[in-house]
């Protein structure tokens, strides 16, 4: 095969490429955007499990590239993102034992969140480690008052779990 007839079989392939990163762009904005307007809290949840996926799938795409501030950007906003839809539910439904809808949607997604960053940690290398080990312990406080929330007598004398130092390896502790 020639060079020509390389370059006609390759053009395709690299447009097709191109294409799927701007439409995953596009889906990724436009969940955002979905997001960013709903006020109800049990939509809100339950669409963040679309956007979380979306979102992991764009991590996903950077790490492969090596683009790691890329993935703490988007384990930010990943971040940020639970923290809203965690507020709308408290101010909606304070009591997440008997209204648990929502609760256990976004409890589910932030475990989903938690294995992801973990699994980025595992590969990302030192310098970019300390953000995203930040990230880590956010979700896993935020998963921890999830849990407060849905199970309130099983956590009634048992202590906060503590952040992971931001200087050593993530804290692996598993939930009940």
């Amino acid at each position: 095969m020639g060079p020509r007839a390389a370059q006609r079989v390759a053009l395709p392939i690299v447009m097709a490429m191109l294409c799927a990163v701007v439409v995953a762009a596009d889906k990724l904005s436009e969940l955002q955007a979905h997001f960013d307007s709903e006020t109800n809290g049990v939509h809100k949840a339950r669409m963040l499990q679309r956007l979380g996926d979306a979102e992991f799938e764009e991590a996903s795409r950077a790490e492969k590239s090596g683009d790691y501030v890329t993935v703490g950007l988007i384990m930010e906003k990943y971040r940020d993102n639970v923290r809203a839809a965690s507020q709308v539910l408290e101010k909606e439904k304070p009591d997440a034992e008997r209204h648990s809808n929502g609760y256990r949607q976004l409890e589910m997604h932030v475990q989903k969140g938690l294995r992801q960053i973990d699994e980025i940690l595992l590969v990302a290398t030192a310098e970019y480690k300390p953000p995203l080990q930040l990230v880590r312990a956010d979700l896993l406080t935020f998963d921890d008052e999830l849990l407060r929330f849905l199970f309130p007598r099983k956590h009634e004398n048992k202590p906060a779990v503590p952040a992971a130092p931001t200087g050593g390896p993530p804290n692996l502790e598993v939930h009940e």
